[in-house]
């Protein structure tokens, strides 16, 4: 038809949105073929917004998932998804642990009484780990705006490491702070820098 356009969901959004408008420049039977697609999509964005509802809320109801919301770049889902995967923080011997079982430790490499740390394991919850270093980001994207430790710390490793590496390492942080915020029942409080 001559429409271009790339693949990703912003742009189905807007070809979705070209035959529900009835653009002149779509042909009326692909346009009727394709209107299937356009009303499936749009009650999928609806029942999305529907289960993102549910999920603030039932995370708000709870008091630890609430406390870990209280964490820079935790929110409701990644902080339902850690009660619900971890349920008893107890059962891990610290903070570090914790981090490792989700895969956010380097790996050591140790000979000789030398230690020499290598990439993140990548051994253990992928789902939490994304949804760490995704929070990681945003912590990342706006730290201009705020003072506090965490972010003046990563805009200190932000002037000699590359972004991504930045994000990992606030990650790690951010799942030993989640730890502490689990096993002690207080929600996070930012020390004045």
């Amino acid at each position: 038809m001559g429409i271009i356009a790339a693949q990703s969901p912003v742009h189905a959004r807007a070809l979705a949105d070209l035959v529900g408008n009835g653009d002149a420049s779509i042909p009326q039977a692909v346009a009727g073929a394709l209107l299937p697609l356009v009303t499936q999509l749009e009650h999928l964005d609806v029942e999305i917004k529907e289960a993102d509802a549910a999920i603030a809320r039932l995370a708000k109801a709870d008091p630890v998932a609430n406390a870990l919301m209280s964490i820079p770049g935790i929110g409701p889902v990644t902080a339902s998804a850690l009660v619900a995967s971890v349920g008893d923080p107890s059962g891990f011997s610290g903070p570090r642990q914790f981090a490792a079982f989700l895969g956010l430790v380097p790996r050591q490499n140790s000979s000789g009484g030398k230690p020499r740390l290598g990439r993140i394991s990548k051994m253990g919850n992928a789902y939490l780990r994304k949804l760490l270093v995704v929070g990681a980001h945003a912590v990342l994207f706006h730290r201009a705006r705020h003072a506090d430790p965490l972010r003046c710390w990563a805009q200190k490793l932000m002037e000699t490491k590359p972004f991504k590496l930045v994000a990992v390492a606030i990650a790690n942080k951010l799942a030993r702070i989640a730890y502490a915020v689990m096993t002690t029942g207080t929600s996070y409080r930012a020390a004045k820098a």
